[in-house]
């Protein structure tokens, strides 16, 4: 069974969630190697990475409800006065800028962070059993290189 990093697993959910770019990332399920795969990089990657079973993509933060779905259970329960508010930002661009104001305005910054690394957790603990992957939360040496599959 592979294990994998729990930060480099979350980096790697970031990376495939950025909207501007066709990013996408994969994990070796022998190694626990994290590979990045785009157009704005230019780290070799095994060939048979989009092919063999060898290798499973990194799904993004929509896949796993990461979204604005769990920004707004977030307000519902903690700031249940200002959901329709929310709910009001998250249907343009610049959604998270200006719900972040918000729970800055609020002084709920601090547990909306907490909120969401714990659903976060939850979400890859979940992908990661699902998949046959061993998930690791210990913090890798400072200057160790990441595994290569």
């Amino acid at each position: 069974m592979a294990v994998v990093n729990y930060d480099e697993l979350a980096n790697a959910v970031e990376f495939v969630s950025i909207s501007d770019f066709d990013n996408s990332a994969y994990v070796c399920l022998v190694t626990g190697a994290i590979y990045y795969v785009s157009s704005e990089l230019e780290e070799e990657v095994p060939d048979d990475i989009e092919t063999s079973d060898k290798y499973i993509q990194v799904p993004n933060k929509k896949y796993f409800d990461l979204g604005s779905r769990l920004a707004l259970s977030f307000v519902a329960r903690e700031l249940p006065d200002d959901y329709d508010r929310a709910a009001g930002f998250f249907r343009k661009r610049g959604a998270y800028s200006r719900f972040k104001d918000l729970l800055h305005e609020r002084r709920a910054l601090e547990k909306w962070y907490e909120y969401e690394a714990k659903a976060t957790e939850a979400a890859l603990r979940l992908w990661c059993e699902d998949n046959g992957i061993e998930l690791s939360f210990a913090k890798p040496a400072p200057d160790a290189e990441p595994q290569k599959g």
